[in-house]
């Protein structure tokens, strides 16, 4: 039945064959106006093979211009060409730049339109121009929050979440984990200052300034070469720092050789002042010396103390600050600080240091009432004068912009009473050039700059930090006088004679001995701490 319908609609679609003759068409077949009935509607469903339904489609339709597809308005556009990389580049240039619309999200503090700040913002505002080099941790609440640039750091640095809080970017932390980012934010070189509420919600609720924010001011400061000794945050677990945390300033001048007050050699060009100091144990050492072109002496001096920071006393020759910049580089996370020494000419840094050292004499003299303590504090007191008198005038100039630098953070004390002053080198120990310590691998190796694989690591089996850093002396100053080393030697060999001698309870009594020696905190700087009045009661 299929094929039978299929040629029956075929012929019916066919085009009817023209009339032969004309008496033909006068003829013409019934139209189908005129019939009587209609014919049958045709409403089978059929299918045709592709070339029949081509051939029917060209007799049944007239010619049709060929129709395109139907395409979407995206479609009609002309084809792009291709894109020109140079301008793809200037097109991710100027989307990475900084737009004006983002100005409240950028790091830095924005200086205008102050009447749209917050009162919090504004006493940040506030704070930071007063403090433009100290990265501020403010107490707000039960949290501390940074702002700007600092929210930037600290997000970076402690690996906490920043976000776009009204005008700035921000950051917090809890009060409680003060100690621990405090550490970590100071251990990567950065000058951190703690904000902290002067007034309590009861004082203000009764006071003037109910309706306004909340009293702010800065209390205090931490730096690499000030933590240990600083409140709140210093006197932490042992081994959470180096041993030493020296501050460096460095001072100079130039000579030449026909000034016959330097006593200068062939090759010098500039005389070098040096003042180190270990605010947590009190430790201060000075030094003056000749230098040449290449500053070996100054570059052995810095090796073997190891700072934390350098404070350079302006100006400084190219030479010389090229390569303290070089020795705190990036990776070394070494802080710099820059003081002009230009107010210390003429006597000026002597009296300035002798009148610091009064002043505090005269307020220990106050606040002590006992008579015995009183002797003690004026014993160290003329110490303390002594050590400053012997040291040449270079040195002193150092000491003056070290005292300056450690008034914002109140340990200028440590000068005039606790401190313990020795030079540099001295005859009977021998100072190792920068090449021998280099070269030896002594205090870092070559390969990372750090402590591993170097000959104190292999040396120090010390069970205490004071024993840490007489080591590291003893190492970077071996003996050359033949009296001492055989009598450091006899110790040695005492010691170890009386411990082989020794029976089983006296091995047990030195065993126990060492193991609560290990076990105790680092002494020398807890009696420093209650010298600066920053100990815990558990210190």
């Amino acid at each position: 039945m299929g094929k039978q319908k299929q040629q029956v609609i075929s012929r019916f679609f066919a085009p009817k064959p023209k009339p032969s003759s004309p008496s033909q068409s006068s003829n013409p077949p019934p139209s189908l106006e005129n019939s009587a009935t209609p014919p049958p509607k045709i409403s089978a469903t059929v299918t045709f093979s592709p070339s029949k339904r081509l051939r029917t489609f060209q007799l049944t339709s007239p010619p049709r211009p060929p129709k395109n597809p139907k395409l979407s308005p995206h479609t009609h556009n002309p084809t792009p060409a291709t894109p020109d990389p140079s301008l793809h580049q200037r097109f991710i240039q100027k989307l990475l730049e900084a737009s004006p619309s983002s100005t409240p999200a950028s790091s830095s503090l924005p200086q205008s339109n102050p009447s749209k700040y917050t009162p919090l913002e504004q006493q940040v505002v506030e704070l930071k121009t007063r403090y433009p080099d100290v990265l501020l941790m403010v107490e707000v609440g039960y949290k501390f929050r940074f702002f700007g640039e600092d929210a930037e750091i600290a997000s970076r640095v402690l690996g906490i979440y920043a976000h776009v809080d009204h005008n700035f970017l921000t950051a917090s932390i809890p009060t409680f984990r003060l100690n621990v980012h405090v550490r970590r934010l100071v251990s990567e070189g950065y000058k951190v200052g703690v904000v902290k509420q002067t007034e309590t919600p009861a004082i203000k609720a009764h006071g003037s300034n109910r309706a306004g924010p909340f009293g702010r001011g800065l209390s205090a400061l931490y730096t690499k070469a000030t933590l240990e000794a600083a409140q709140d945050v210093g006197g932490g677990e042992e081994g959470c720092g180096p041993v030493c945390n020296y501050l460096v300033c460095v001072v100079e001048k130039s000579i030449s050789v026909v000034n016959p007050d330097c006593g200068v050699e062939s090759g010098f060009d500039v005389r070098i002042g040096l003042v180190a100091i270990e605010i947590s144990t009190g430790d201060v050492v000075h030094g003056e010396f000749n230098d040449n072109f290449l500053r070996g002496g100054l570059e052995a001096m810095i090796l073997s103390l190891s700072p934390t920071e350098l404070l350079l006393g302006q100006p400084l020759s190219r030479q010389t600050e090229k390569l303290l910049l070089s020795y705190a580089g990036p990776a070394s996370n070494v802080r710099v600080e820059h003081a002009s020494r230009d107010c210390f000419k003429d006597g000026g840094a002597l009296a300035e240091v002798m009148s610091l050292c009064e002043k505090v004499n005269e307020d220990s003299l106050e606040n002590q009432l006992e008579e015995n303590f009183n002797d003690t504090n004026m014993g160290s007191h003329q110490l303390a004068i002594e050590g400053i008198m012997s040291m040449p005038a270079l040195a002193v100039q150092a000491l003056a912009l070290i005292i300056r630098h450690l008034k914002q953070f109140g340990f200028e004390r440590i000068f005039c009473l606790g401190a313990s002053f020795r030079p540099f080198s001295s005859k009977m120990e021998m100072t190792l050039s920068a090449n021998a310590l280099q070269q030896l691998e002594v205090l870092k190796n070559n390969s990372d700059g750090s402590e591993s694989g170097t000959l104190l690591q292999s040396m120090n089996h010390t069970l205490t930090i004071s024993g840490s850093r007489l080591l590291k002396h003893w190492v970077t100053h071996p003996l050359c006088d033949r009296s001492m080393i055989s009598a450091r030697l006899d110790a040695v060999s005492e010691i170890a004679e009386f411990i082989g001698s020794c029976k089983f309870e006296a091995n047990y009594l030195i065993s126990s001995v060492l193991t609560n020696l290990g076990r105790s905190p680092d002494i020398q700087r807890g009696i420093t701490r209650i010298f600066h009045r920053t100990a815990t009661p558990s210190e």
